[in-house]
């Protein structure tokens, strides 16, 4: 049995380079220290409304944007919830698409997976082949676009031009560590649902929840008749259209943190921001194939996190460890099985080429590269 660990007030500050959470900016934390206030009062709406329309603008898109408290694999399950009656297609490429296999499992779905080694990525074509060879056909596709476990980043783009030729199966997309450092057109790809957490690339505090709904995924949940009832596109999106706000009590000092966030976020811009994470990935390519190699399948690399193979053989755990201990930063070891074979590198949020090249440099020097 677990005992209690006393939470102390005396730990040691670390700047975090693991796959989320990331660094949050001073002004952000400090927006969250503020009176608190009624969530359904005006103010609630005002907030509200400002951050679902920020995320509108800032992810360029005419979808709907909800907004709530919680993981972003909420929507592993109100995806599944939503828009599946029976069957649902899960390309699996590492730990996290197999999770949104799981969950679709879990609430007594139909599921066909379209496994690749990890490391490997989800090719389209299969995609295709796997929906034209289905006899009865899936109601839906569920993608990882990028799959942390692995460093992949899966071409989510061409897999909703694909299924967007199949007009009874939905896409859903689990952007969680990508989305707001790695640009994508939702809109143009007909993507049905995409769902990102605050953590991640956004650079908020933990515990919210971002989704993007078409409203063909929208017509798609009504018309089913059964749904996720606190992840319910209907329920949610009505009740903003209603009330502009959300249908439960939120985590309100995170709504102000992600207001003071999304300013930032709108002032550098989706592209900017997008072009920003492309340099730090470029950078740590150079760096990994100087002294070590990139795991995922080339072509297919993540733009915010670096699986990079541990080809020197170093001790991962020793190098976490005294890197954290000297210089105070914290990177992360390989998912599951291939926790010694690689190691972590989260370049997202409001990291830089140079912030980035501190944390590379003392691994230099902790493992005598």
């Amino acid at each position: 049995m677990t005992k209690k660990r006393e939470y102390r007030d005396d730990y040691d500050e670390k700047t975090l380079y693991i796959p989320g959470p990331t660094e949050v900016r001073d002004d952000v934390i400090e927006a969250m220290a503020q009176p608190m206030f009624g969530h359904r009062m005006d103010r609630m709406t005002d907030l509200y409304t400002t951050i679902v329309e920020d995320t509108k603008e800032f992810l360029g898109t005419d979808n709907e944007v909800v907004i709530l408290t919680g993981s972003g694999t909420e929507f592993w399950e109100a995806t599944t919830l939503n828009l599946v009656d029976e069957r649902v297609l899960v390309p699996t490429c590492g730990a996290f698409s197999e999770r949104y296999a799981n969950v679709a499992e879990r609430l007594g779905k139909d599921v066909t997976r379209l496994e690749y080694e990890w490391g490997e990525a989800v090719k389209p074509e299969d995609v295709r082949e796997a929906l034209e060879s289905s006899d009865e056909g899936y109601d839906m596709v569920a993608g990882v676009m990028n799959e942390s476990s692995t460093g992949v980043r899966n071409p989510v783009e061409e897999m909703g031009d694909v299924i967007s030729e199949y007009p009874d199966t939905y896409f859903a997309v689990d952007a969680v560590s990508s989305l707001g450092g790695d640009y994508v057109d939702i809109d143009d790809h007909d993507i049905d649902v995409i769902f990102a957490s605050t953590q991640k690339a956004f650079a908020m505090p933990p515990g919210l929840a971002v989704c993007v709904v078409s409203d063909d995924a929208y017509d798609r949940e009504t018309e089913k008749g059964d749904s996720s009832w606190y992840g319910g596109f209907r329920r949610t999106i009505d009740y903003y259209d209603r009330k502009g706000q959300t249908h439960s009590t939120p985590a309100i000092p995170i709504m102000l943190a992600y207001r003071q966030q999304m300013k930032h976020m709108l002032d550098e811009g989706h592209r900017a921001r997008d072009e920003r994470h492309r340099e730090m990935t470029e950078y740590v390519h150079d760096w990994a194939g100087e002294h070590f190699a990139m795991f995922p399948e080339e072509g297919y690399e993540s733009q915010t996190v670096a699986c990079i193979e541990n080809t020197q053989g170093i001790d991962v755990a020793a190098t976490i460890e005294e890197v954290s201990e000297e210089y105070d930063m914290a990177f992360s070891n390989g998912y599951g099985d291939i926790g010694e074979e690689t190691f972590r590198i989260g370049h997202m949020g409001e990291h830089t080429v140079e912030s980035v090249k501190a944390l590379t440099d003392a691994i230099e020097d902790v493992a005598d590269l």
